[in-house]
């Protein structure tokens, strides 16, 4: 007998489990698993990168039945990215218990969503919006699952979804099993649970200080006027695998982007203005590390799992607590060892200081020396011949980069005319691996 299948889950779906060398429960699967087996309503407390989607998917794709042709089990999550990420999870499984699965979200071909529900749907994965036009639309039917799951429950308070999630529960029948699974337990999340479950069970799973103890957390002082050029001189020294950097809005995104871009770095931007095929793009790009840095909004990034992530960088620091912890959720996956570094000037202190009494973490700002380099003009020209984003190779809906259109503070450095080249300036190891 293995481990999974001692937790209560079918050997089927295990098997398909160990060919994937997954062998071993985590610990939010170990505690989860079992109660869920047995029907329980549970709220669980796991951040994003420590195994709470199969904790959730095992045991609700195991309580379907295949020859019912009707929708059985309903995951509900905030963002596109996220529903993507949890269907392709449940694809891997779906053969052994010959579940059909449809993703419904935002940017994708309704009447291509309608057929697929048309042929027979047995799991649905999708977003508030749009499954409540469907809903509306009388193309879906969710009066006979089985099991309700609440994914990231805490974001989807943040962006207003309460009203949807309300209607949509409200469809769903009263015999229903629900899990409700986020990375933070607010008030606001237990009266949510109180809403819609039967006595739950709440389940936390966490490090010694909230955030994962797998991530290093580093605080760098620096100022307005000198922020980008500490951002390029972190990438420089810490030369990550992958990178996400992270700002408060979607204009400092674009902004930030198109610096490092026009400084040869390989990166790309991920936010709520772009098209449904463009994100696809470049996550895809992200996750085969074709692209090494990505520099994204909160929301957009919300539920990101990516393997392989070494560092994050809050290039502006969060708000609040919740938000810091989901940023560096993103990297020190799964017992690997990972890095979130935090810029800070005088005027983020007080946020500063309002993080670390909360987690615990003990913050010692440190200070860069922030020395202007040489760039070398050769080696900066080797960066942009191996930037998969230089002009002859964009990509469609790509735009040209003009100079005129980056902030002075971000257009590269000029170099003095040499004959000597400068051996220190490593930037150029961005270029195509």
């Amino acid at each position: 007998m293995g481990e999974f299948n001692k937790l209560g889950v079918s050997k089927e779906l295990e098997e398909i489990l160990n060919s994937k060398g997954i062998t071993d429960p985590t610990p939010i699967q170990e505690r989860s698993i079992p109660e869920l087996v047995k029907g329980r309503d549970v709220i669980a407390q796991a951040q994003t990168g420590t195994g709470k989607t199969l904790s959730f998917l095992l045991p609700l794709m195991d309580k379907i039945d295949s020859n019912k042709n009707h929708i059985q089990g309903l995951v509900i999550t905030p963002t596109r990215e996220l529903a993507i990420q949890i269907t392709a999870e449940a694809k891997k499984l779906a053969s052994a218990k010959n579940i059909a699965i449809l993703a419904a979200y935002g940017g994708q071909d309704v009447e291509a969503q309608v057929h697929k529900l048309n042929s027979g749907i047995h799991l649905v994965i999708a977003t508030p919006g749009r499954l409540l036009d469907h809903i509306r639309r009388e193309n879906i039917d969710i009066g006979k699952i089985k099991g309700l799951v609440l994914d990231e429950a805490d974001e989807m308070l943040n962006m207003g979804f309460v009203e949807e999630v309300e209607s949509i529960v409200s469809q769903t029948p009263k015999s229903r099993q629900t899990m409700l699974f986020s990375a933070t337990i607010s008030n606001e999340v237990r009266n949510l649970g109180k809403r819609f479950m039967r006595d739950p069970l709440q389940i936390e799973i966490e490090g010694k200080n909230v955030t994962l103890d797998e991530i290093k957390q580093v605080v760098i002082e620096t100022t307005e006027k000198t922020k980008f050029d500490t951002l390029c001189q972190l990438i420089d020294e810490f030369r990550p695998y992958l990178a996400m950097v992270f700002c408060r809005t979607k204009k400092k995104v674009m902004e930030i982007n198109l610096g490092l871009l026009q400084r040869g770095y390989n990166s790309d931007e991920l936010h709520g203005d772009m098209s449904q095929a463009k994100r696809e793009r470049v996550m895809k790009n992200f996750r085969t590390a074709k692209l090494q840095i990505l520099v994204a909004t909160d929301i957009a990034a919300r539920g990101i799992d990516v393997e392989g992530v070494t560092h994050v960088i809050n290039y502006d620091i969060p708000q609040d607590v919740d938000s810091y912890i989901h940023r560096i959720g993103r990297t020190g996956r799964i017992g690997n060892i990972g890095m979130a570094v935090t810029l800070v000037t005088h005027r983020d202190q007080d946020n500063l200081a309002m993080i670390d009494r909360k987690i615990k973490a003990g913050f010692k700002p440190k200070k860069m020396d922030n020395k202007e380099k040489k760039p070398d003009r050769h080696k900066a020209n080797e960066r942009k011949q191996g930037s998969r984003r230089t002009d002859d190779k964009r990509q469609d809906g790509d735009k040209k980069i003009n100079l005129n259109d980056i902030p002075k503070k971000y257009r590269p450095k000029k170099a003095k005319e040499s004959s000597k080249t400068d051996g220190n300036d490593n930037r150029h190891r961005f270029k195509n691996r």
